[in-house]
């Protein structure tokens, strides 16, 4: 058995970018800043941020562009792609990021908008999504 899901929550670091491929369909593309905070030996506070690279799908990749913007906190349920494809001198490079089929736009109000994968095979069901229980407003993450 295997599983790819990634859950995470952070803060867009720049503007969503949007384009369409030749289908016409909508490809939207961000980068989420998540951060780890810890004590040191010293009691001191140490942070450290991952930079998370997400590329959301049709309707709801034109919904991300339309609503986000660079600092807007946001949950995002997806699978982690590694793609491949050549620079132009010709240099082959990786790029790993995560596939949402899930974000949430979150606000310090605590108001929460969830927008589903529309990609055909996805399953789109009712089951209660984790990253939920902040939706009141409490800050505190378990892990």
């Amino acid at each position: 058995m295997s599983l790819n899901q990634c859950t995470f929550i952070g803060r867009l670091g720049a503007d969503p970018e949007l384009r369409f491929i030749q289908s016409g369909k909508a490809v939207c593309n961000f980068s989420v800043a998540v951060d780890s905070v810890w004590k040191d030996r010293d009691g001191e506070k140490q942070k450290h941020t991952e930079w998370v690279r997400v590329q959301v799908w049709g309707a709801q990749a034109e919904n991300c562009a339309k609503y986000l913007a660079k600092g807007r906190e946001v949950c995002v349920v997806g699978e982690m792609r590694t793609r491949t494809y050549d620079d132009k001198e010709g240099i082959k490079r990786y790029v790993t990021e995560i596939h949402a089929r899930d974000v949430k736009f979150l606000s310090g109000g605590g108001l929460v908008v969830g927008l589903r994968a529309e990609r055909a095979g996805d399953p789109v069901g009712d089951s209660p999504d984790p990253a939920d229980r902040w939706a009141d407003g409490d800050d505190s993450v378990p892990f």
